[in-house]
């Protein structure tokens, strides 16, 4: 496992790295094999805040948390991000058990995703390519909670055709379609 802290602004405590690899032992014990981790520590007004980005088994999972202190806004991020995957895995466990091809499932989900940049006042700040995959809308679901976006580009396997997933302030999730 590859530990990258970047500290923007701020001066990184030194036990950060210490402490973030002993709480990621927990997490690698339910993703197996992490390959890379980026942490990001910046200060906004009186809020150390912490940014997390977990590659592993080629599925992309971020976080974010702020706090009164980077060790406990580490800690709890690390809590938090091991509360989302128990829970995506559990819903995909179950799902998964039900499905008819059920070693199929399970190669589909060794897919790779990535994060879209967020544009600003009419300019483009940041782009971003990824591949993308056919999956059917309720594995974009799966998607989205585990980056923790607030939307998901996919091609979709029942249409063949490119959709957008995105969460609705209600907490549900609305999709686009082109027409054809």
């Amino acid at each position: 496992m590859l530990v990258n802290i970047t500290a923007k602004g701020v001066v990184a405590p030194g036990n950060v790295r210490e402490v973030a690899e002993r709480k990621l032992r927990k997490l690698e014990r339910l993703l197996k094999k992490i390959d890379t981790v980026e942490i990001t520590l910046s200060q906004e007004r009186q809020w150390h805040v912490v940014e997390m980005m977990i590659e592993a088994n080629g599925l992309l999972l971020r976080g974010q948390d702020r706090s009164g202190d980077f060790r406990s806004a580490l800690e709890s991020l690390v809590d938090k991000l091991e509360r989302r995957v128990k829970k995506s895995r559990s819903k995909l466990i179950k799902r998964y058990r039900e499905a008819p091809d059920a070693e199929q499932a399970w190669a589909e989900l060794a897919g790779e995703s990535a994060e879209v940049g967020e544009p600003s006042a009419g300019a483009v700040v940041r782009s971003k390519r990824f591949p993308l995959k056919p999956m059917t809308p309720d594995d974009a679901v799966e998607e989205i909670e585990l980056l923790g976006h607030d939307f998901y580009v996919f091609i979709n396997s029942e249409t063949e055709q490119v959709s957008v997933l995105y969460r609705r302030k209600a907490g549900n999730y609305g999709l686009i379609e082109p027409e054809s």
